[in-house]
């Protein structure tokens, strides 16, 4: 189980200073997909970063089953079985995709039939992407698809994806997302997505609107949903409600 307790995140431009996050609460149990939605700039990215140890808060709790993580850095958080998916991934000259696979599974005698179960998730085939550098000669898109494939090779409990739709492609999104449902519903994860995307959205089990830099509304996909897709007019609905306790 999650649980962020009074997450305060403040920045200082000058003399000003900026909330960016202010006072979140809440819990995510065991097993469940969460996706964080909401306008740019309302604090998602944000909040994720500080569950993956990315951003220090500047105030606040964040539990991990039951351990205060809130001081820990991000290597002790990934040993604990947290792992975050960028929106934009690194690229690392001189490691291939083997490579890459291989360390995030830790196993070392990863065999290429499990490295092309991982890459074929994501729309990858493992014949022409294995050997092959994760540098400059990538796509954007490819990268975050190998990024993808080695957080489903980690098989760590909390899985984080910041918009893991954006730079790919419609047939490789339409793979992803049948492996979040894949993964769902075999229950051996909790994953966090950030998403606008309607496909993901409907997955959830909770939809979390985030905007302000607060939790503005919270609930079930087919509660939320039609409200989103309602808003022609640039004043979502979700985002003016109350949240309930």
């Amino acid at each position: 189980m999650l649980e962020l307790k009074n997450i305060h995140y403040v920045v200082h431009e000058g003399d000003e200073e900026l909330h960016i996050l202010n006072d979140v609460s809440l819990t995510i149990d065991d097993h469940k997909l969460v996706v964080f939605t909401g306008p740019n700039g309302g604090g998602k990215t944000t909040l994720a970063k500080i569950v993956m140890g990315l951003v220090t808060p500047t105030s606040g709790q964040i539990i991990w089953n039951g351990q205060d993580i809130t001081e820990l850095g991000i290597t002790e958080r990934a040993k604990l079985g947290i792992s975050y998916g960028f929106q934009q991934p690194p690229r690392f000259k001189g490691l291939t995709v083997k490579d890459l696979l291989t360390l995030a599974s830790g196993n070392q005698k990863l065999s290429k039939d499990m490295c092309c179960q991982y890459l074929t998730k994501v729309g990858l085939c493992a014949n022409d992407y294995l050997d092959r550098e994760v540098d400059v000669s990538l796509s954007g898109g490819e990268v975050k698809r190998i990024e993808i494939a080695s957080i489903l090779a980690r098989n760590s409990d909390l899985m984080i994806f910041d918009e893991p739709e954006a730079g790919i492609d419609l047939w490789s999104f339409a793979r992803l997302t049948e492996t979040f449902e894949h993964i769902h519903h075999t229950g051996n994860a909790t994953m966090i997505i950030i998403s606008h995307q309607e496909r993901i959205i409907s997955l959830a089990d909770e939809v979390i609107v985030v905007g302000d830099g607060t939790i503005r509304h919270r609930g079930s996909a087919q509660e939320i949903l039609p409200q989103i897709l309602a808003d022609t007019l640039g004043g979502c609905p979700v985002l003016t409600k109350e949240v309930k306790a």
